[in-house]
C-alpha cells in the first residue's frame, strides 16, 4: 500500500508554511512534500517536520517571477544548475528527503537535451543514494518547459540507465499532456518512482473528471508500488473540509490489507 503525502506548497495554505507539517499529520497524511523549501533555514524545517517524513523537494527554480523554471537543460546555466542541485541535496540530506525533482527549465533543441543528460548524470554521481525524479510539465502551465512529454522523459531515463533516476508521474500533467493519464501510467509504470494526484480538469480534490482514480490505485497496488502518492491539488474549499478522498483511499487500503 502506498503512503500518502500532502504537498505543503498547495495544501493547508490557511496557515503559515512551517505549521503545515503538523496539520498534515493530524489530518491523516503519512508524510509531506514541498516544492521549494529554500525560504526557510534547515533548522526551522527540522523543527517544523519533527517526525513527519519529507517525501520530496524540487531543485531551486531560479527567478520564478521572470519565468525561470530550473536550469538542468539550459545550456548557458550549467554552473547555476550544479550549485542549485548541491543546495537541494543539502536540504534533502538534512531533512531526510529521499527524492529530488530535477527541474529542466525553459529550453529546447538537441543542445538542451544533451545538457540535461550531462547534468543528470553528474547529479546522480554526486548523490548516488538520492533518487532523482523527472516530471514532464504541460505547456499551458509551464510555457517553454523543456521536459513536456512523458515519452521523452521515458527515453531520457532509458538513455541514462541510472538506477537512481526515475519518472515522476503527475496525474494532472499526464492528463493535460496526453489526454489519458491511465494509459500514460501503464506505458511508463516501470520507470515511476514518485506519484502525484489531483482532480481533473479543475485540479481540485482527487477523483472525478472521467479519470479512474480507483483503477489507478488498484494498479499501483498490483505492481507492488510502496512509494509515495502525493496530493498536489488546489483545494476547492479549506483543505481540511475537502479530505474525504483521503479517508476513502486509506479505508480502501486497510480493506485490501485485511
Amino acid at each position: 500500500m502506498p503512503r500518502f503525502a500532502a504537498n505543503l506548497t498547495l495544501l493547508f495554505n490557511e496557515v503559515p508554511m512551517l505549521d503545515r507539517p503538523d496539520w498534515a499529520a493530524k489530518c491523516g497524511f503519512d508524510g509531506v512534500e514541498v516544492l521549494f523549501p529554500y525560504d526557510h533555514p534547515l533548522a526551522d524545517w527540522q523543527r517544523a517536520l519533527g517526525d513527519v517524513p519529507l517525501a520530496l523537494i524540487n531543485t531551486p527554480p531560479g527567478d520564478w517571477g521572470s519565468g525561470e523554471r530550473g536550469h538542468a537543460a539550459v545550456p548557458d546555466e550549467v554552473r547555476r544548475f550544479r550549485d542549485g542541485f548541491l543546495r537541494a541535496a543539502d536540504y534533502a540530506r538534512g531533512l531526510g528527503a529521499a527524492r529530488v525533482h530535477v527541474m529542466s527549465g525553459v529550453a529546447r533543441g538537441p543542445v538542451a537535451e544533451q545538457t540535461f543528460l550531462d547534468n543528470l548524470a553528474w547529479a546522480a554521481a554526486q548523490m548516488p543514494d538520492l533518487h532523482l525524479t523527472l516530471e514532464p510539465l504541460n505547456p499551458d502551465d509551464m510555457p517553454g518547459y523543456f521536459l513536456n512529454d512523458f515519452d521523452l522523459a521515458g527515453r531520457l531515463i532509458d538513455d541514462l540507465g541510472l538506477a537512481n533516476v526515475g519518472l515522476q508521474f503527475d496525474l494532472w500533467h499526464a492528463a493535460r499532456l496526453h489526454g489519458d493519464p491511465i494509459a500514460v501510467w501503464r506505458r511508463h509504470k516501470a520507470r515511476i518512482n514518485h506519484v502525484q494526484i489531483a482532480g481533473f480538469p479543475s485540479r481540485g480534490e482527487p477523483g472525478g473528471g472521467g479519470i479512474d482514480l480507483s483503477g489507478l490505485m488498484k494498479d499501483i497496488d498490483a505492481i507492488g508500488y510502496h512509494g509515495w502518492v502525493a496530493a498536489e491539488y488546489r483545494p476547492s474549499k479549506s483543505t481540511v473540509q475537502g479530505l474525504g478522498w483521503l479517508t476513502a483511499m486509506k479505508s480502501r487500503g486497510a480493506m485490501i490489507g485485511n
